[in-house]
């Protein structure tokens, strides 16, 4: 096996964490701080334009060594080397796990059964490259020889879930070309999304890898029909390109050979927009944008490999999720980000975390006897505030809470990114340190006679844990050091759980019944 096949458990490293985490879970994070006047600095990280401030979680410097133990003790750092050099880590697959070779900068041959893949990737960015150029621009054009204005991406899953949201997050970057995304079965969607578009003028990316799942062909074929009530079969080929590895479906559906891009099996769905996926991302940006963000992730993924477990960032945020998950029996965790572009985030890392890790069986084939992948959920700040903030502030469910914010607003409001940010600290803040109900008290005697009555309910416990990520500036290269980061967050997870992560058979079980269904 190339992966350790280590139940985290039965390690000497589990059971310290849990004798150590009996003596420490009723300690308040206020008295941490007023113990050590440092402790801000001792857990911060900084990497690059990345600086992540984890001092208001339930930890001491102890329980901090004793997670990156349980790291280490599990088998860890010999399963980043095992992915990064194309080891078959997805063993159930029989398949190398290598979407970071796609943003891989450097020189270093690859090798998948023998074979280069770099040369490949760098053939495919090229293509990816000058088609874009030439849509943007003007020189390729559709079926009546007018440049295009919109493109709809017709995928599912990773085919629309990665594209769409890093559209959504890079809209400041975003050239004349309007971008739409087709994804659900339900034709309402497909109707909505087409009714105001003009097919001259429309290009279609459809992206399958099989070029057989049901809901993109399903959409793909009725965009089709509705084009040729107005276009002619050879017209296809100037207004329709795919992204999947059937070329005999592909060139039968009208596609031109020259307009196919390649998809690989060692890159699983839900993170493939680094690869020919993200064509959409290149069309909507540019390919320069395009390739920064790949410059992003490469620059995370190289942190990953090379920094100290403690000093690496996924790392840390792995291991602080697994201490609340396996620990504190927290099942959920929150994604704030104090953002609107990264509205879609909290949805794209769903699929990124719990279709990754919710696995009940461990590497041996055996039931876990413990808790593995965590629900994810999330809004963007200060929308969140206004919603679902009181049950995490005030509810009785501990829920730690990641919160990414940026230095620099992009269109350089001054008044409206202070009064963002000061919500964004003044969050993190309120979690840690609560209300006590003296403060309430206090308060209340200055404001009313009412204090018995109300302060009960204005007290805030306060010590729920939170993150805090602070980034330079949304820029196309941030937001794939980001992505990258959660990535790696996901696969340590999976690491210390004995789990693989790449898998993923329990999406298909619901789709092989609705076949059943329609033969009825």
């Amino acid at each position: 096996m190339i992966l350790k096949n280590i139940n985290p458990t039965s390690t000497k490293a589990w059971s310290a964490l849990q004798e150590h985490y009996n003596k420490i879970k009723e300690v308040k994070m206020q008295e941490m701080f007023k113990e050590n006047s440092n402790r801000k600095s001792d857990f911060t990280l900084k990497f690059e334009d990345f600086t992540l401030d984890f001092s208001k979680n339930r930890i001491d410097l102890k329980t901090f060594d004793l997670l990156i133990n349980l790291a280490k003790k599990t088998g860890l750092k010999e399963a980043i080397e095992a992915q990064f050099s194309g080891e078959k880590i997805n063993i159930t697959e029989n398949r190398a796990v290598l979407h970071t070779a796609l943003r891989d900068k450097s020189e270093t041959p690859i090798r998948v059964d023998g074979k280069n893949i770099k040369i490949e990737i760098k053939e495919t960015l090229e293509k990816i490259k000058d088609f874009s150029d030439g849509i943007i621009g003007g020189k390729l054009k559709g079926f009546t020889n007018k440049p295009f204005t919109d493109v709809v991406n017709i995928g599912i899953g990773g085919s629309d879930l990665g594209p769409k949201m890093a559209v959504e997050a890079l809209k400041f970057y975003q050239n004349n070309l309007r971008c739409h995304f087709i994804s659900n079965v339900d034709g309402d969607h497909v109707f909505e999304t087409i009714k105001g578009l003009n097919r001259e003028t429309t290009l279609f990316v459809i992206v399958s890898k099989t070029f057989t799942t049901q809901e993109t062909l399903t959409n793909a074929l009725t965009v089709k029909k509705w084009f040729l009530d107005q276009a002619t079969e050879a017209d296809i080929a100037h207004n329709f390109v795919a992204v999947s590895t059937n070329l005999k479906s592909v060139e039968e559906f009208g596609i031109s050979p020259n307009n196919i891009f390649p998809m690989w099996d060692w890159v699983g769905g839900r993170y493939s927009l680094w690869s020919a996926v993200g064509l959409t991302i290149s069309l909507s940006v540019g390919f320069n944008n395009f390739s920064a963000f790949l410059e992003g992730a490469f620059q995370m993924d190289t942190h990953f490999k090379s920094a100290s477990f403690n000093k690496n960032i996924p790392v840390v945020l792995a291991m602080l999720s697994i201490w609340y998950n396996n620990f504190f029996k927290s099942e959920t965790e929150v994604l704030l980000p104090y953002s609107q572009y990264l509205a879609l985030l909290p949805m794209y890392l769903q699929q990124t975390v719990m279709e990754s890790n919710g696995k009940s069986v461990d590497r041996n084939g055996h039931s876990v006897n413990y808790q593995t992948g965590n629900i994810v959920w999330g809004s963007t700040g200060t929308n969140a505030q206004h919603a679902f903030m009181q049950l995490v502030h005030q509810g009785t469910k501990l829920i730690p809470a990641d919160f990414i914010g940026f230095s620099e607003p992009l269109y350089a409001n001054a008044d409206h990114h202070s009064k963002l940010m000061a919500n964004f600290y003044g969050q993190t803040e309120a979690l840690c340190k609560g209300k006590s109900i003296d403060e309430v008290n206090n308060e209340l005697a200055q404001k009313s006679s009412e204090i018995k009555n109300l302060s009960p309910f204005k007290t805030f416990e306060g010590n729920k844990p939170s993150n805090a990520l602070l980034i330079q500036k949304l820029t196309p290269n941030a937001l794939g050091k980001l992505i990258a980061l959660y990535e790696h967050k996901t696969f340590v997870q999976g690491v210390v759980w004995n789990i693989y992560s790449y898998d993923q058979f329990g999406v298909e079980l619901g789709k092989e019944l609705a076949k059943n269904h329609l033969k009825k």
